[in-house]
């Protein structure tokens, strides 16, 4: 049969099935295979809010979502242009999400009676055998007849353990029609199980019989290929944000000279974290699951108190339990990273997906006048660098701060080229050692042109003292009730979070620019999608501007004049209006807001709409 080979510059894959399919392991594994060709990519996981849900039902469909491309790319595509759907209930989820034209690729086995019906189709009605699916190109292959066949001679396995194997079936069949080899996968199965046999021989068996099914089959005429892609040269591997932000925290020790100390509890998305730092113990990195999440801060805070570069991460849930003790670590001025990685809301809500809605709990979420510095991701890459700069600020300026990241991010991966030690600039750590020359004894609320106190490590001979959570008398730290002292240090507090601010990054824009009609300013995640909005009506000759806010508390102290250089700000958020309203308190602009709160994020196709709107 003649095949012929199609060359692309980009697409779009998402893998859904059932949560017990293997979705997430076959897109993660298309993932590596990519990036190991030097193609640029992004991906969005997409797991279902229930830990298990219904077999076969809406709420339990699982997806793995994959953009590469031989451009540069920013986020893991608007829509598909081909799906894989391993049952009825992953087509239905996400045909809307498919490009009209796009591939399908059904799994015959997945849309029996049983099937239809937990997907919520009506009696007799299966979109594999009407006309509803007219408008795209469908293939329908029985993949887990296919996935048995291929291990009829794996005796030893029952059926289930059979058709755990068939998302390699998927996989192998992927891979033919990007023309893909199957090494990385196959090195990755016997990494996994190479002690175990049979199971990795029967996983082999059916990536390869997936592969040779495109290879033999009337129903694949086309072969694609993606180029590689045109990226600064050097040494790149795909990176998850959460993986990242772990290895950010370690360069931090690093770089700092102190040893890092995680105190966490398991929270969906931040979970991860602990996980990826438990494996560093070689690097000094110390990690302690806590009982709940108020132990998890407190021991923090201990270690902090000790002369650790301290961490507590968590979600949403976890920084509400949390609250009390980041006043406490506010009261101490000690360093003190809280990383929150945001996920949908209030309560439980929808913990495994995505959302910017704690912007608000991290500026005012606490008794008292408790201010914080605050800190955002905007990429999976970038939260290498952001995980750096938290633990300056938090050493440097003596303070809790806040580190914003969401599950987006935090799941989703993209190339990330190796930094060199080198590179990396030191942190500066001052402890104190002695009693400054004419005090009689330690002073620990003492404060340098910073207005930065001084870290004395418990111990320290001549430096003992004590400091708590009640209020401090400026300088001897001694507790003190007066209302004009108290006035005084809440001003003081607010006065060194607030001169951060002459110690970061000037604003920068993104793309466009430096006056025009539009701006829109973005904040975390939704970087990617305004990026990519920006490039395209630029190349339409819209005038509309990208600025992207890293440092959220205090702002850098130009962003206001870049502000007032537009005629309109537009502000994208996955919330319900929360950056928009401190935008508009401390820079008296009427800045226009664009909401999503849907656990997905922003496309750009969205973002267009609203610029074009605003012109």
């Amino acid at each position: 049969m003649t095949r012929k080979e199609e060359v692309l510059q980009d697409v779009v894959i998402k893998f859904a099935g059932d949560s017990g399919d293997g979705m997430q392991l076959t897109g993660q594994q298309f993932t590596n295979n990519t990036a190991m060709l030097g193609i640029d990519l992004a991906t969005f996981p997409d797991f279902p809010a229930e830990i298990r849900a219904p077999i076969g039902t809406l709420a339990g469909v699982s997806g793995f979502q994959l953009h590469f491309s031989s451009a540069r790319i920013y986020t893991p595509g608007d829509d598909c242009d081909v799906l894989v759907a391993m049952n009825a209930a992953a087509l239905k989820a996400n045909l809307k999400s498919i490009k009209k034209g796009g591939k399908i690729i059904a799994n015959i086995d997945g849309f029996d009676t049983k099937n239809l019906r937990l997907a919520n189709y009506p009696d007799g009605v299966n979109p594999l055998e009407d006309d509803s699916l007219a408008g795209y190109d469908v293939t329908k292959v029985d993949v887990t007849k296919l996935t048995r066949e291929s291990l009829k001679d794996f005796t030893e396995l029952g059926v289930k353990e059979r058709d755990r194997a068939k998302n390699m079936f998927v996989l192998g069949l992927i891979y033919w029609m990007y023309n893909r080899n199957l090494d990385t996968t196959k090195e990755f199965l016997k990494e996994k199980f190479g002690k175990k046999p049979v199971i990795y021989e029967s996983n082999i068996k059916v990536l390869q019989a997936g592969y040779n099914y495109g290879d033999t089959t009337e129903s694949f005429t086309t072969r694609y290929k993606v180029e590689k892609s045109k990226m600064e040269p050097g040494l790149y591997r795909s990176i998850m944000g959460n993986q990242a932000l772990s290895y950010g925290l370690i360069a931090a020790s690093e770089k700092s000279g102190l040893p890092l100390f995680l105190g966490s509890y398991p929270i969906t998305p931040a979970t991860d974290i602990l996980h990826e730092l438990a494996k560093y113990k070689s690097f000094g990195v110390r990690t302690f699951q806590a009982e709940d999440e108020i132990a998890a801060i407190s021991s923090a805070i201990g270690a902090s108190y000790g002369g650790s570069l301290a961490i507590t991460t968590t979600s949403g849930p976890g920084m509400a339990l949390k609250a009390e003790a980041m006043g406490l670590a506010m009261m101490l001025e000690i360093p003190l990273v809280i990383v929150n990685i945001q996920r949908d809301g209030p309560s439980t809500g929808l913990p495994t997906k995505t959302e910017q809605s704690d912007l608000m709990q991290a500026y005012y979420g606490r008794n008292g006048e408790c201010p914080m510095p605050i800190i955002a991701s905007s990429t999976p890459s970038d939260c290498f660098d952001v995980a750096i700069e938290a633990c300056r600020i938090a050493l440097e300026h003596m303070t809790p701060v806040i580190l914003l990241s969401d599950g987006y991010i935090a799941n989703g991966a993209e190339p990330w080229k190796f930094p060199k030690s080198a590179d990396l600039k030191p942190i500066e750590v001052k402890f104190k050692t002695s009693i400054d020359e004419g005090d009689a004894k330690y002073m620990p609320y003492k404060r340098d042109e910073k207005l930065v106190r001084p870290w004395a490590v418990p111990g320290t001979a001549g430096l003992e003292h004590r400091i708590g959570g009640l209020e401090k008398q400026d300088v001897t730290g001694n507790v003190n009730y007066e209302p004009e002292n108290h006035q005084h240090m809440i001003k003081v507090r607010q006065a060194k979070v607030d001169k951060v601010a002459d110690y970061i990054p000037a604003q920068t824009i993104d793309s466009g620019a430096e006056k025009g009609k539009v701006l829109v300013l973005g904040w975390g995640s939704t970087y990617g999608a305004i990026k990519s909005a920006c490039q395209e009506l630029h190349e339409d000759g819209v005038s509309v501007s990208h600025a992207h806010i890293r440092y959220v508390r205090p702002f850098p102290k130009n962003l206001g004049e870049i502000i007032k250089n537009f005629d309109k700000v537009l502000i994208p958020e996955i919330n319900n209006g929360q950056l928009v309203k401190i935008i508009r308190d401390h820079y008296n602009v009427d800045a226009i807001a664009f909401n999503k709160m849907m656990g997905i994020p922003i496309t750009k196709s969205e973002i267009i709409d609203e610029v074009n709107k605003l012109l």
